[in-house]
């Protein structure tokens, strides 16, 4: 019918709950009327429809719901629309385009990321405050013939070592401890502290009037916290007693076997090195092991030991060695001397003499078997003292957001270990995970490995001077033992690992320590960067900071722990010398004599970035791998102290940035594990109602046996018969 037409709404239009009636009360034209007339009719219908629907309904006639419902049509309306131009905006890009490229780009398909540059914080300027470090004399013009030594001992320091003159800490100690006196020894990383204790050490063993013998057992104990640095002390030991062969040095450590340990053990240790951990686990189920001839007792990296958490394997230890032998030599040595340091002196040291090379002068310490207050540095008492650094260790800092901290660590590496000869680096990282990550992420994409993505199979093998390895606490003992020995010996390299390599590690030529997680405490730091410029070698050292850590470099500098700035433009520009990451152009942008700037920067570096997230993304095993190593990031950053949690807050973390450091290209949901694990634990545990329940059963049966003349079947029958038995899942 033709009046039927102008009480159709137009779509789009969003309809009052007033406007269907108001099209009922218009007067439908009459049949004879002419057509221009409804025509006429139908256009001021249809103009007054649209003029309603454009303009606000006064209240009264408009309800709350019709306003509710319009107002979230439109909102839902542009949100779509926002969340549309988003994807265009952040879309797979198939080139990469440049102001000055004139849109002709050859097609790059594998360019799939979203600029690495864009959205970014803010890089703040670094306000360094300039302070003094404190610095100590490493090497002295005395030389190991002046002391009282076995000829055949200098002999061995000066073909078998190849040292002849004695460090500042070995020219205070050795005497001292030659003289039988217990000593608290402190002294920066990397100046000699390991012969300090093993020469008088050895020199006093070999000097004993009854010549030992190997089924005597152990005459010394050492205790270190990690197995590498007993690897090295027993290496150590080994190489000095060259000459003096009927001297049994033996390491005992995790990861070993037992059996074996234990038939070492049998036939005789005379110098004993080994981890807190081991040892207790020896004295309490090896029958054959004792301390009767214990003559020195040596605690090497002693804040490590207790950083670690050994302090009861170490009270067992003491425990164990005063029962059988009370009279003996103790020493404890550290870079860093802490409050923990200090009570663990106070127990097992007796008349201690300090020495602290940083105030060049030995003391004996006040006080029967007491260190006095004086004797303890001041960072012990209000955590702003300062730390002895080697003069020849320059340290580096470098401020990069979220996004582009992969990029970073990966062109810092080409350009040292594949551009720079000489070079060996080690990279510290907070957790085991992310060690695995990285390793396998830069040895697929970085040195273009069988088994990786079309995108990083393309590029081309590395120099052989870039060659990855990893050492954490979660490896096998063997190829933890098969690494530190392959790093040892290499003259280039790097090691990527965990805080279990920072401690007391003398790992020769290391020229660069990167710090890509910040580490919890300025001691951690002295002594990450103290496997670098050990003995008067040069070395450097780079921490990774987000611009949101800036104001760790003050907590540094409150210790005297001055650092230079290197900026990231620097550090991305040596992707500009390497030809697997140049972006392909047609016709006369191929030139290459055409300026380098930091466009062409940029782009490199999303290339780059490209390569890692095909890599992550082209398995759902890499994928959970990259989101497992996110995760251990997480918890790591979480867990600093009080002091730090202003400067490293989780709260301030872009999750969505820092995923874009995994290759990750979103941000993974559902990221608390922890939850997902307490609820597994909840579930395995028990009810403890049930375990009452079951307890006052026992109980009853119990007493009904022993007690009363009825017994448990006369009373669960008569239990029986006034309840019936509840299932397990009414209980």
């Amino acid at each position: 019918m033709p009046g039927a037409a102008p009480r159709t709404v137009p779509p789009g239009t969003v309809t009052a709950g007033r406007e269907p009636r108001a099209g009922s009360r218009r007067s439908k034209p009459s049949a004879g009327s002419g057509s221009g007339i409804c025509s006429e009719r139908q256009a001021k219908a249809t103009k007054r429809k649209h003029q309603e629907s454009s303009e606000v309904p006064p209240a009264k006639r408009r309800s709350r719901a019709a306003f509710l419902s319009t107002e979230t049509t439109s909102a839902q309306e542009t949100q779509r629309k926002c969340k549309g131009n988003s994807k265009k905006t952040f879309s797979p890009k198939k080139n990469l385009v440049s102001s000055t490229d004139g849109g002709k780009q050859e097609e790059k398909p594998c360019i799939k990321t979203s600029s690495l540059f864009k959205n970014n914080p803010e890089i703040p300027r670094l306000i360094r405050p300039v302070v003094k470090q404190e610095r100590e004399q490493v090497f002295t013009p005395e030389a190991f013939h002046q002391l009282d030594l076995h000829p055949h001992l200098i002999s061995t320091l000066n073909t078998v070592l190849k040292i002849s003159s004695m460090t500042s800490v070995q020219k205070q100690s050795i005497p001292v401890l030659l003289e039988g006196r217990d000593a608290l020894v402190r002294s920066q990383t990397g100046s000699g502290k390991t012969l300090a204790y093993c020469i008088p050490l050895v020199q006093s063993l070999q000097a004993l009037r009854s010549k030992i013998q190997r089924s005597d057992g152990p005459y010394a104990l050492v205790l270190v916290p990690t197995r590498e640095l007993a690897l090295q002390s027993f290496d150590i030991v080994q190489k000095l007693l060259k000459p003096f062969t009927w001297i049994v040095p033996g390491v005992l450590m995790g990861g070993e076997k037992r059996k074996s340990e234990k038939a070492r053990l049998r036939k005789g240790i005379n110098i004993l090195i080994s981890t807190p951990g081991r040892l207790v686990d020896h004295i309490k189920s090896t029958k054959n092991i004792h301390f009767s001839r214990i003559q020195w007792l040596i605690l090497d990296e002693a804040d490590r030991l207790l950083d670690l958490g050994f302090e009861k394997d170490i009270t067992v230890i003491l425990n164990a060695v005063n029962a059988e032998c009370q009279k003996r030599q103790n020493v404890l040595l550290s870079a860093t001397l802490t409050e923990g340091v200090a009570r663990l002196a106070d127990i097992s040291l007796h008349n201690p003499v300090n020495i602290s090379v940083l105030d060049k002068s030995h003391e004996q310490c006040k006080g029967e078997g007491k260190v006095a207050p004086e004797a303890i540095p001041p960072q012990t008492r209000d955590g702003q003292g300062s730390f002895a650094i080697p003069e020849s260790l320059e340290q580096y800092v470098m401020l990069v957001p979220s996004k582009l901290r992969l990029v970073c660590l990966a062109a810092f590496v080409l350009q040292k270990c594949k551009f720079e000869k000489d070079q060996k680096m080690i990279v510290f990282f907070s957790s085991c995970e992310l060690v695995e990550f990285h390793y396998s992420l830069f040895l697929r994409t970085l040195l273009g490995r069988s088994g990786a993505p079309a995108a990083s199979r393309r590029l081309p093998s590395a120099s052989s001077r870039l060659k990855f390895l990893r050492l954490h606490g979660n490896m096998e003992q063997e190829e933890r033992t098969a690494v530190f020995q392959e790093f040892s010996h290499a003259k280039t390299g790097v090691l990527l690992c965990t805080d279990v390599a920072a401690r007391g590690l003398d790992l020769p030529q290391v020229t660069w320590i990167v710090q890509y997680n910040a580490p919890s405490s300025p001691a951690e730091y002295i002594h990450r960067i103290g496997r670098t410029a050990r003995i008067g070698c040069t070395g450097s050292s780079l921490l990774m900071l987000a611009p949101s850590e800036a104001e760790y470099v003050n907590s540094l500098a409150s210790h005297k722990i001055n650092v230079s700035e290197i900026k990231m433009e620097d550090i991305l520009s040596v992707l500009t010398k390497d030809d697997r990451f140049e972006v392909r152009r047609r016709g006369n942008q191929a030139n290459k004599s055409q300026a380098v700037g930091p466009q062409e920067t940029r782009e490199r570096a999303t290339v780059l970035q490209t390569v890692f997230e095909d890599y992550v993304h082209s398995s759902k095993k890499t994928v959970s791998w990259a989101k497992k190593a996110l995760q251990s990031f997480i918890r790591a950053y979480a867990t600093y102290p009080r002091e730090l949690k202003h400067i490293f807050c989780i709260r301030a973390l872009h999750l969505g940035h820092v995923a874009k450091s995994f290759g990750l290209r979103d941000a993974p949901r559902n990221l608390s594990v922890s939850t997902v694990k307490k609820r597994k634990a909840n579930l395995k545990r028990p009810d403890p109602r049930q375990q009452t329940q079951s307890k006052h059963r026992l109980a009853q049966l119990l007493r009904s046996e022993y007690s009363s003349g009825l017994g448990a079947s006369a009373q669960a029958s008569k239990r029986g018969t006034q309840e019936a038995p509840r299932r397990p899942w009414e209980r």
